[in-house]
């Protein structure tokens, strides 16, 4: 009895091995999701549902105690004014800095693209630089940059005699942060939409030419309709990274008065957590942020969606 090929092509993509063979590739990385993702996900949403209760005098080993609090965290995070606040102060930093930030990396991407533009290579650089430098470093550097009495900009006004106000002060601390994030993150949005405009074949701007298209006209009437994709994913990630902004706040609090502890939601997590030891109350501001930021994500997408296909239509 003879065994054609094909019969024993199948029988040894069927043999044990050779099923377990993309398992055993992928375990490493399941492994460190479920032990550095999904693990610690599930046991904030735990600790979300949980009080400390102290009993008499608070002193002993067994004084405190865990019990289920229900949704009492969830009720005193959307009760707590702090909350609301700092909600508020990010919601007006992303309306400060995600649209600046994407209209300079399209604007730095098509003036890339552009056949006239020389120095491609070292302009590219140069833009994209800051994003290498971490959050921390770049704060500091700020940082000094605002204060009047160090900063080399303060110094040139007050030469001419310009009494200028500090970006720290109370009304512009908002956007002396934006501005920490503009400078940082315009550099790989810009990477981002030019990768796109460089897989566009070069044949589509050549007949829009032949047309008698300006190059402003290709740049806004077909370089953006074509890396839309580019721009969803990039303002996706950039509303993300609004609603988690932490270290630039933080690395410029003790610079000025200006940023309390709880100028940030992940700052009030943080303040919570680690100051007033009430990690409970931490857990379950930390999972109304996250559901609040997968929510924005998720209309975010259904309202391009939805434009999308009205225009297919």
């Amino acid at each position: 009895m003879t065994v054609t090929a094909p019969a024993r092509t199948a029988a040894r993509r069927s043999s044990p091995g050779r099923r377990a063979t993309p398992w055993l590739m992928l375990a490493p990385g399941i492994v460190l999701f479920t032990v550095f993702m999904a693990a610690p996900i599930l046991y904030t949403l735990v600790i979300s549902f949980q009080k400390s209760v102290v009993k008499g005098l608070g002193l002993g080993s067994g004084s405190r105690s865990t019990v289920f609090a229900g949704i009492d965290n969830y009720l005193k995070t959307f009760g707590d004014p702090e909350f609301v606040g700092s909600v508020g102060r990010v919601l007006v930093y992303g309306l400060i800095l995600v649209p600046c930030m994407l209209g300079l990396a399209l604007l730095f991407a098509l003036l890339l693209d552009a056949r006239r533009t020389g120095m491609k290579t070292f302009s590219r650089t140069s833009i994209f630089l800051p994003y290498a430098v971490p959050a921390v470093i770049s704060s500091l550097l700020w940082g000094f940059l605002y204060l009047p009495a160090v900063s080399p900009f303060a110094w040139v006004f007050r030469q001419f005699g310009v009494a200028v106000p500090s970006p720290l002060e109370p009304s512009l601390v908002v956007f002396a942060i934006a501005n920490i994030g503009l400078w940082g993150g315009v550099g790989f949005n810009m990477i981002v939409m030019y990768t796109s405009l460089k897989a566009v074949p070069t044949d589509i701007y050549e007949a829009a030419r032949i047309d008698g298209a300006t190059e402003a006209q290709i740049a806004w009437r077909i370089k953006v309709p074509i890396i839309t994709p580019s721009l969803i994913m990039t303002a996706l990630f950039s509303m993300i990274a609004t609603l988690q902004v932490f270290a630039e706040p933080t690395t410029l609090r003790p610079l000025t008065n200006s940023l309390s502890t709880s100028w940030s939601p992940l700052m009030l997590v943080y303040r919570d957590a680690f100051t007033r030891d009430d990690i409970h109350s931490a857990a379950a501001t930390s999972i109304v942020i996250a559901i609040a930021t997968c929510a924005i994500s998720f209309f975010f997408l259904r309202v391009v969606q939805r434009r999308a296909f009205g225009q297919e239509d």
